[in-house]
């Protein structure tokens, strides 16, 4: 299909956007409020096209439940919580940039998780994304960090971003025998029990008017299309190939927090960033797995012969 990409493509888009409304919530609506009230739109929006199919399923996901409510808890839950609690003191080309993160903790985490074989891709990779988060943290000066601490708005997100990199690890190595409908379905609803609860102990204010459009945004286009659009993207291009569109994530964002939000780059955004971003790409181009005991063996026979 000539077009494939499109779907992959506009999914990055409708995640900029994201990180968009994420800061223009901020003194609007509580990061509790947009968390829980984003999945209750979805959960309305999807239920009339996906509760018979989830009634079908009904064997599976009380068989799996467990392993969907972690799954719940990782990706739409705390992902998304940090992320808007991050938002709250972070501009959103820093969280356009930190987000960049995932596809490399995603390769990280598959090392440790799923005893995949480490690449060449992932340890230079790892190595210059450090580097470029160091200067982007430090705004530019690394020794901030050790002077100064790392700010609480970046832990919040790389906690954002490690969630959901482990939250796909976890997708990937468990397998409960459902198509991805009625695991979206599963997790949405599962997402609420987790929220509700916590949206009520913290905030517990039905939002104004003036949060509507933002809450129709996460709620709509964020949480219940986009996910079709990846699945799509996968189904059409392949995994690895989809993938990479994950890198447009930042670029995406930047250029929306710049014409909407008027915020400006930077040197260390562009530095910092785009040494962080060039990790990532070489964490997903190359994937030669890395082989040191074959290659100390040579060495070793080599220094025999000599």
């Amino acid at each position: 299909m000539p077009l494939a990409f499109l779907f992959p493509f506009s999914c990055m888009a409708i995640w900029a956007g994201n990180a968009i409304v994420s800061k223009l919530a901020v003194g609007v609506l509580s990061p509790a409020a947009l968390a829980w009230s984003r999945w209750m739109v979805a959960a309305i929006i999807l239920t009339p096209f996906l509760a018979h199919r989830a009634w079908q399923d009904r064997a599976k996901l009380r068989a799996g439940f467990y392993q969907l409510a972690a799954l719940a808890l990782l990706g739409m839950v705390l992902n998304q919580t940090f992320g808007y609690y991050a938002a709250q003191t972070l501009g959103a080309t820093e969280i356009g940039l930190m987000m960049g993160l995932t596809p490399l903790m995603t390769v990280l985490l598959s090392i440790w998780l799923l005893r995949e074989r480490p690449t060449w891709g992932a340890l230079l990779g790892g190595v210059i994304s450090i580097l470029g988060l160091a200067i982007l943290l430090g705004q530019g000066d690394p020794s901030r960090l050790i002077t100064q601490g790392i700010h609480i708005g970046s832990v919040y997100m790389l906690l954002s971003a490690a969630t959901y990199a482990l939250y796909s690890v976890l997708l990937k190595k468990w397998d409960l025998g459902l198509d991805n409908w009625s695991m979206l379905y599963g997790q949405v609803l599962c997402s609420l029990l987790f929220l509700t609860p916590f949206y009520l102990l913290v905030d517990g204010q039905w939002p104004d008017g003036r949060a509507l459009w933002l809450i129709l945004y996460a709620g709509i286009p964020t949480s219940a299309l986009s996910p079709w659009l990846w699945m799509q993207g996968i189904a059409l291009l392949g995994a690895s190939r989809t993938a990479i569109f994950m890198n447009l994530l930042p670029v995406m964002t930047a250029a929306l927090a710049i014409c909407w939000l008027g915020e400006k780059l930077t040197s260390y955004h562009l530095i910092g960033g785009g040494m962080t971003l060039l990790g990532v790409l070489l964490a997903q181009l190359l994937v030669q797995p890395v082989a040191l005991r074959r290659r100390a063996r040579v060495v070793l026979a080599s220094c025999r012969e000599d």
